[in-house]
């Protein structure tokens, strides 16, 4: 696996936009724009794929960010939980609930696969080279010691 330095370079990533702009597009007409407990929650769910992808790439360490990828894939189970009452509800049509759980599965599938890939693995790089951080504390003979309590 090529060395991973943006999260848009996931595949999981990637795909997990698709399925929040397929939400969006009807999530935004109709009866379903109507319902806002419904829409706000598949939004905030199929959003919150792509969002726990790129935050548990940035949090330190492997464990964590399959700590994130799980987050990430429950959310992506949210949304396929979601499309069902939708579709029950008669918002979105067959097409458009085949089309979209699909691409909450196939989601659902990258990740599994680059939690796999993460448990396995000894040797991946998926993080940026550590940057250097210095600190620049005085020298003894420039501390000041002095008692300045009557200041």
């Amino acid at each position: 696996m090529a060395t991973i330095k943006r999260f848009e370079d996931i595949h999981a990533w990637q795909t997990a936009r698709e399925l929040t702009n397929l939400v969006y597009q009807f999530t935004s007409v109709g009866e379903f724009g109507r319902d806002f407990a419904l829409r706000d929650q598949i939004r905030r769910s199929a959003n919150s794929v792509m969002l726990n992808i790129a935050e548990g790439l940035d949090s330190g360490s492997d464990s964590e960010f399959v700590r994130f990828l799980g987050y990430a894939r429950r959310s992506a189970s949210e949304t396929q939980s979601a499309l069902l009452t939708a579709l029950d509800q008669n918002y979105i049509t067959k097409q458009q609930f085949s089309i979209t759980y699909e691409k909450a599965q196939s989601s659902k599938r990258q990740i599994n696969t680059l939690i796999s890939y993460l448990t396995k693995s000894k040797t991946h790089s998926i993080r940026e080279p550590s940057a250097p951080y210095e600190i620049n504390l005085p020298q003894d003979d420039q501390l000041d010691y002095s008692d300045h309590s009557d200041q």
